[in-house]
């Protein structure tokens, strides 16, 4: 995959020059995302059988972690864009083929949340609702959203579940106006009426237990670990990426800039702001590396057809939400620490401590939920949570 890092890699500096035109526009430029594509960065994570790379998630991470440090609104669409290709492998046969048999090259956004409305029918479901924050829809020709089946009359129980939509079976609204992640175009899906057949549904229950349809035709290890170990970090990276970001730029800033209290001194040479660096720096540190250690150990034994136990699954969310914290507090201690400035419009410290934030509060990173979950563990209380 280093072909692929690489390809990412030389784009870094164009994604950093023009950081402040994605913020502008609300969205990435049609040509960032076909650049992203050519590098097979989207491809990461999709099955070998559709012209895929079957990558390491780490491999995919680290793409990620290298595109939101340039650029926090673009590393978060390549993030959440391209994890699409790994749970739509989870998915029936028949659906991935739907949306890769005639274009492998073919993405998906998403919204979660169950905010529509879902109808059994004959053969599938009727979806009608809005669905917010799907980043990056304007790339994409497929839409992935939550919903909860109500109860069948016959008994059967309620289901939470993800429903695969085409463009033509739903609308975009333009409602981003927010005051960090701007560029990544989270706009509203609107669906009224849509019929979704049954194979295009996957349900949650059956991503946490890692048993899907799909690992028929994709048996590899890649897809055995659980969707909540590889969507967690899909959220937390981008937002590491950003504090890598800000602490790059902080640096820069820093060596040339001259403390104002103090007449002549250079800032580099105060210790309170060797202090404030080395302390941001240990926080991201910590949560790449233990978001690298995590996922390996998922992998491995993944690879070698091992029962996931479910303490690493708990302490992979527990060290996610964690890893999201550190991130931020690294942000915080840097832009603090940068002067007044820093806070000019088209500066990059505090585009990035507006991304980061915004990314904070997503709901995956909520550590209340993921650290209740790791504490009930710790105690041997009964877990039944399917985001673990």
């Amino acid at each position: 995959m280093e072909a692929v890092l690489a390809g990412v890699r030389e784009l870094l500096p164009v994604l950093r020059e023009h950081a402040q035109d994605t913020e502008d526009r609300r969205a990435l430029d049609p040509e960032t995302v076909k650049a992203l594509a050519e590098t097979g960065f989207f491809r990461l994570l999709q099955p070998a059988r559709f012209g895929g790379h079957e990558a390491h998630p780490l491999d995919f991470l680290t793409g990620v972690r290298e595109i939101a440090s340039a650029c926090g609104s673009t590393g978060w669409v390549a993030s959440v864009i391209g994890v699409h290709n790994w749970q739509l492998a989870l998915f029936p046969d028949r659906a991935q083929q739907d949306v890769w048999g005639a274009d492998t090259g073919t993405r998906m956004s998403s919204s979660y949340a169950p905010t529509g409305t879902i109808t059994r029918v004959d053969g599938g479901y009727r979806v009608d609702g809005r669905w917010s924050f799907s980043s990056g829809c304007d790339h994409a020709t497929w839409v992935l959203l939550g919903g909860i089946i109500p109860p069948g009359e016959d008994g059967t129980p309620a289901d939470f579940r993800t429903f695969l939509l085409p463009a033509t079976d739903y609308t975009i609204e333009d409602v981003w106006h927010t005051v960090g992640l701007r560029g990544t175009g989270s706009n509203d899906i609107v669906v009224s009426g849509a019929f979704v057949p049954e194979h295009r549904t996957l349900s949650f229950n059956d991503t946490a237990r890692c048993v899907c349809p799909g690992q028929e035709q994709n048996p590899g290890p890649l897809y055995r670990i659980p969707y909540a170990s590889i969507f967690s970090y899909a959220i937390t990276t981008p937002i590491i990426g950003m504090a890598t970001g800000a602490y790059r730029a902080h640096v820069d800033h820093t060596r040339g800039r001259v403390r104002a209290s103090y007449v002549g001194v250079k800032a580099a040479e105060d210790p309170h702001s060797q202090v404030r660096v080395a302390e941001a720096a240990g926080d991201i540190d910590s949560a790449w590396f233990a978001l690298q250690a995590n996922m390996r150990e998922l992998m491995d034994l993944a690879t070698a057809g091992a029962k996931l136990p479910m303490p690493l699954r708990l302490r992979v969310r527990r060290d996610q939400v964690r890893g999201t914290e550190l991130s931020i507090r690294a942000v915080d201690r840097l832009f603090e620490n940068s002067g007044g400035r820093a806070l000019a419009i088209g500066t990059p410290i505090q585009r990035f401590w507006r991304d980061a934030h915004s990314g904070r509060v997503h709901a995956i990173n909520d550590p209340e939920r993921a650290l209740s979950m790791f504490g009930r563990g710790e105690f041997g209380l009964p877990l039944n949570d399917a985001m673990v």
